[in-house]
C-alpha cells in the first residue's frame, strides 16, 4: 500500500470515529456494572435515537416520526420474567403485570438522556395510564428505591410507577446495550419492540403506537 493510500484509510478511519462521537449522547452504553458514577467508560454514550434501529427483527414496521428508532418485533417475543422491588422492598415480577399493556423504562439517576426523557413518560402515565395501560420505571441505580424516588420527586415525575433493581442483573437479563431503553410490553407479557435512547413519549406518535398494542 503507497503512503498515499495509506493516509486515506487514515483519514476515512476518523471520519466514522467522528460520526460515532456526534452521534453520542442519546444512549449510555452499559460496558459494565451500573453504578450512580455511570458505566465503567462514563465518556462513552452511544448512538443517536434518531437514527432507524435495526435489530433482530428488522426495522420498525411503524412509521412514527418521533418513534423512527422504535424496533419492532415481527412476531411479539417471551421476555424473562425478571423481579424488582416496590416502594416496600417487596419482590414484583414482570409477570405480575400480565393483563395489561405496559411501557417499561429502564434507567439510572445517572443517565443525563433518562433525566431528558421522564416527564415526557410522566406525562404519557398521566394521560393514558388505567386498568389497561401503565408506564412502568425500573432504576437500575445502585442508589436503590429511595434515591430514585427522590430523583424523580425533584423532576415532579410523581404520575410514573417507580421499581428498583439496585443489582441491575435484571437489566443484563433483559439484554440491554444502553440506557434509557424502553420496552412495550403487550397484555399477554410479550414484548412488541423496543427503543434504546431517549425518545417524546407523550408525543401523539407514541399514544399511537402504545393504542396499536392495546388492540
Amino acid at each position: 500500500m503507497t503512503a498515499g493510500n495509506t493516509a486515506k484509510s487514515q483519514k476515512a478511519l476518523w471520519i466514522v470515529a467522528l460520526s460515532a462521537l456526534i452521534g453520542f449522547g442519546a444512549v449510555y452504553v452499559i460496558g459494565g456494572w451500573f453504578d450512580n458514577g455511570g458505566p465503567e467508560n462514563s465518556s462513552a454514550a452511544a448512538q443517536d435515537s434518531s437514527a432507524p434501529a435495526v435489530g433482530e427483527s428488522g426495522a420498525s414496521s411503524f412509521k412514527l416520526g418521533e418513534l423512527a428508532a422504535f424496533v419492532t418485533k415481527k412476531t411479539p417475543a417471551a421476555l424473562p420474567d425478571i423481579t424488582f422491588q416496590d416502594a416496600s422492598g417487596k419482590e414484583v415480577h414482570l409477570s405480575d403485570f400480565k393483563g395489561k399493556t405496559i411501557l417499561l423504562n429502564l434507567w439510572a439517576t445517572w443517565c443525563a438522556p433518562c433525566r431528558e426523557e421522564m416527564p415526557a413518560l410522566n406525562a404519557l402515565q398521566k394521560d393514558l395510564g388505567s386498568d389497561k395501560f401503565e408506564v412502568v420505571t425500573l432504576s437500575l441505580d445502585r442508589g436503590g428505591y429511595d434515591a430514585s424516588r427522590k430523583f424523580l420527586d425533584e423532576l415532579k415525575a410523581t404520575d410514573v410507577h417507580l421499581y428498583a433493581d439496585p443489582s441491575a442483573k435484571q437489566g443484563m437479563a433483559l439484554k440491554l446495550i444502553g440506557m434509557p431503553t424502553t420496552i412495550l410490553i403487550n397484555k399477554d407479557g410479550l414484548e412488541v419492540g423496543r427503543l434504546a435512547g431517549a425518545a417524546k413519549w407523550d408525543s401523539p406518535d407514541a399514544k399511537k403506537l402504545i393504542q396499536s398494542a392495546m388492540n
